[in-house]
């Protein structure tokens, strides 16, 4: 047992391992005020929810208060270990501004209310558009951070209920390019890979993902590998000098928005060198002969000259991915939330795919989630597509998706794709949409061009609900705000990116009124009146395992089995991997073993799409391209960013996440470790860039774009020269001006300035490539930015004192197999 600065050193202690051997167990654990576990009443089950992970942990309970957390030793996913901020996020649950009633606006003010007025108010403006306007009126706006069990009860209120089209998540911002890529190459959603590939792979290469900051335990896993005997080789596309970036065998820095660029010249050369197992090309994929004809121009000299990345550095990449013998891919934001998005994401699965590398140990892809329960958000409906990955085109999927929820198969909206949230702001500009129901997000900070989001959502004939634990931004632009429950105080269910299913219970009552969201839901069905064929209440279940069991009535048969799980089995041991059924009891470690594929026309969630335009692929179309159901091949041809630096906005400007914050600090913000750690916004830019301008560390820079204009203190770090890099976290909350700058005076949030663009594939906005100026308001004079120096925005330059978090942050390892520290 040790205790170690978890601020200061995010990953712990290493315990190595070596290739095929499995993950040494350590047990991480935190509990405030100096309490042992001798004075804990009891332990709770449950998992993280500050990031897309999974990781097993129990809540520890005191008095009937939340008083720390302990890892799970026998889960899969963590084997024991914990992130910052799962060891101290959980103290924003005690917050003093916790919501704790109802809020209506009355007179242009927000003000307490009963939960019967405020649901009222929901209800009834609801059903008065719904006779106004039809179902087009109305829309849902989610989260990636609700369980199953609410998804899949937003999702059946939306489309079996009110029927409406207009229904999305914010993990379009994060992984809808994840599922986008997935659903282009196998036709369906659901990751190939599994989190112990990391323990018998040769090669991780990791593209846009900074796995060190966003999924720090399973970055812990890689590098207990590195530490160990024969250690893997690791490849990193990444513009910035991440921690990854710094522990890789080849690091590949491209010019923001040169992504696919960068692929095909990787693609070009593993195809000219001959490295791909052709036997398992012709067996189980389509559209090898167009790809092959589609790279031949892209050579590492063309490459090195779009990108700026050497051609030789291309080449010892294509060497290192051609000649591996178990190649696991991941994928994240540096390839998401670009102008060609879904195009760069299905360049690695190309790559894992000619390679013959899929459902073998330390063969897969993790195109990874940005949020705790994005995937179920993905699954359940919630994101605008249909429950348990049923495809919209199918008019069969369609008539079984009705029978599953006893209504006409015409009550179900299946005219046209799913309205993205990009889309559906316009609908809000224009004035169709008259009726926005969030829940758990914060729109007002998170979307691109927050003046115009700002505008939007402020309009008086739109009414806004916002269902949050906090007065967000956006909840203080609303016209009903309703109190949730987060975790902790609620049961449920949620899926991490490797489809490992955790259960996490109820351990405490929420402040005051506060009421679990599944609750509100379900309240605001019945009030709505909402009936299936019979008469009978279309929302069948009164609580969380009501909703599971229903649940797994609608997976029965799909990809995303859950038949096999229950609240008893998932209490108690590990996480479960669907698929889980009777012919899979236990779960599947790895789907696509033996090229077998979700794909075949009458079972595939989705057609494909052009991976230019992104016009839907025709049935007939498809069916005619891969009748049998094989795993697609296709590429893109590289187009340039659409927004080009020029003489007035000369930098490329990218946002991004920082280790100790999530989504918009609501929760990291109001932990005190992770908020000293990380408490102020900075821009990133390189040591050149900013010689050149006579700028040092901690200088206080204006960044301005056509949009908008942010101060940030500078920080001269290892990013490429010619970008700048802002974190999104930081909002206004914490400020005296609330929810918005106040007139002619800069912003702290990066989107401010980003742009109204979006992937064509995936919908996913633009956040990489903005143009952007700077200009310097006031030197230093000795104060530096309040950047981490333990992660991407190390300095590379000046005298900066290291990122500690003290005493405060002193936390427990337990390493179970030998104390190795």
């Amino acid at each position: 047992m040790g205790r170690i600065d978890r601020i200061a050193e995010p990953w712990g202690s290493r315990t190595p391992y070596g290739p095929g051997e499995t993950w040494p167990t350590r047990v991480d654990s935190y509990l405030a005020d100096g309490l042992t576990e001798d004075d804990v009443d009891r332990w709770v089950q449950s998992a993280t929810i500050l990031h897309s992970n999974g990781d097993a942990l129990d809540i520890a309970v005191k008095d009937e208060r939340i008083v720390g957390v302990r890892g799970r030793e026998v889960d899969r996913v963590n084997h024991g270990r914990l992130g910052p901020k799962d060891l101290f996020g959980w103290q924003a649950n005690h917050s003093p501004d916790r919501l704790t009633k109802p809020l209506i606006r009355r007179k242009g003010k927000l003000v307490e209310t009963d939960w019967d007025t405020a649901m009222d108010a929901v209800a009834g403006r609801a059903k008065e558009l719904l006779e106004e306007q039809g179902p087009s009126a109305i829309s849902f706006y989610t989260t990636g951070q609700l369980f199953l069990e609410e998804y899949y009860t937003l999702g059946l209120i939306a489309h079996g209920g009110i029927g409406t089209n207009h229904v999305d998540g914010n993990t379009r911002l994060c992984t809808a390019t994840a599922a986008a890529a997935l659903k282009e190459t196998f036709a369906c959603d659901g990751q190939p890979g599994s989190y112990t590939d990391i323990d018998h792979a040769d090669v991780i290469a990791l593209y846009g993902h900074n796995m060190a900051e966003t999924q720090t335990v399973l970055w812990t896993r890689v590098l207990d590998r590195l530490a160990g005997p024969n250690p893997p080789k690791v490849i990193c596309v990444d513009p910035r000098e991440t921690p990854v970036a710094r522990a890789a065998t080849v690091h590949l820095a491209p010019r923001p928005g040169t992504n696919v660029m960068l692929m095909n010249a990787l693609i070009h050369e593993i195809i000219e060198n001959g490295w791909i197992d052709r036997e398992y090309v012709e067996a189980h994929t389509v559209g090898f002969a167009e790809l092959e004809k589609q790279m031949k121009g892209y050579t590492p000299e063309l490459a090195a000259e779009v990108c700026d990345v050497p051609a030789e550095q291309i080449r010892e990449a294509a060497r290192i991915l051609g000649q591996a013998e178990r190649l696991l891919s991941t994928v994240l934001q540096g390839f998401y939330q670009a102008h060609q998005a879904s195009a760069a994401a299905v360049s690695v699965n190309n790559i894992n795919v000619i390679r013959g590398m899929l459902g073998k140990p330390g063969c897969g892809i993790l195109q990874m989630n940005g949020q705790p329960t994005a995937e179920n958000t993905r699954e359940a409906g919630a994101d605008g597509d249909l429950p348990a990955f049923r495809n919209w085109e199918n008019d069969e999927h369609i008539a079984d998706l009705a029978r599953v929820w006893n209504i006409d198969p015409m009550q179900i909206p299946h005219y046209s794709p799913p309205t993205h949230i990009m889309q559906q702001l316009r609908y809000m500009e224009e004035g169709s949409i008259r009726f926005l129901y969030v829940t758990a997000t914060n729109p007002a900070v998170s979307l691109p061009e927050l003046r115009r989001i700002r505008e939007i959502l402020a309009q008086d004939r739109l009414f806004l609900v916002v269902q949050d634990i906090f007065l967000s931004e956006t909840a203080q632009l609303a016209d009903v705000v309703l109190p949730a429950a987060t975790w902790g105080e609620k049961t449920g269910t949620f899926t991490n990116v490797d489809r490992t299913v955790h259960i996490s219970d109820k351990a405490v009552e929420p402040p005051g009124e506060a009421k679990a969201d599944l609750d509100i839901l379900i309240d605001f069905a019945h009030r709505m009146g909402l009936e299936d064929k019979d008469g009978a209440p279309l929302v069948k279940w009164s609580d969380a395992e009501g909703a599971f069991e229903g649940w797994k009535e609608c997976s029965r048969g799909r990809p995303c089995d859950y038949t096999g799980m229950s609240y008893d089995k998932l209490r108690g041991g590990s996480g479960i991997q669907w698929p889980c059924n009777d012919e899979h009891p236990d779960g599947t470690e790895r789907i696509y073993e033996d090229g077998r594929f979700w794909a075949h026309p009458d079972y595939c969630e989705s057609y494909g799409r052009d991976m230019i335009t992104g016009a839907p692929v025709e049935e007939t179309e498809y069916k005619a391209m891969n009748p049998t159901g094989r795993a697609v091949l296709k590429a893109a041809e590289y187009i340039g960013p659409h927004e080009l630096p020029s003489q007035q906005y000369p930098f490329q400007l990218m946002t991004g996440r920082t280790l100790y914050h999530f989504h918009t600090r609501t929760k990291t913000g109001r932990a005190p470790q992770l908020n000293a750690a990380a408490p102020e916004v900075w821009v990133e830019m390189a040591a050149g860039d900013a010689a050149d301008r006579g700028f040092t560390e901690g200088d206080l820079l204006r960044i301005t774009t056509p949009r908008g204009r942010v101060e940030a203190r500078l920080r001269v770090s290892g990013i490429r020269p010619g970008a700048l890099f802002l974190p999104f976290h930081y909002g206004y909350w914490d400020t005296e001006d609330g929810s918005q700058p106040k007139k002619k005076r800069d912003g702290r949030a990066a989107n401010e300035l980003t742009l109204t663009d979006w992937d064509p594939v995936s919908k996913q906005p633009i956040f990489k490539t903005a143009a952007a100026a700077v200009e310097r308001i006031s030197k230093a004079k000795g104060q530096v930015s309040a950047a981490p120096t333990t992660t991407g925005s190390a300095p590379v330059t000046g005298s900066v004192p290291p990122t500690t978090g003290g005493d405060a942050a002193l936390a427990e390892e337990l390493v179970t197999t030998g104390d190795r520290r």
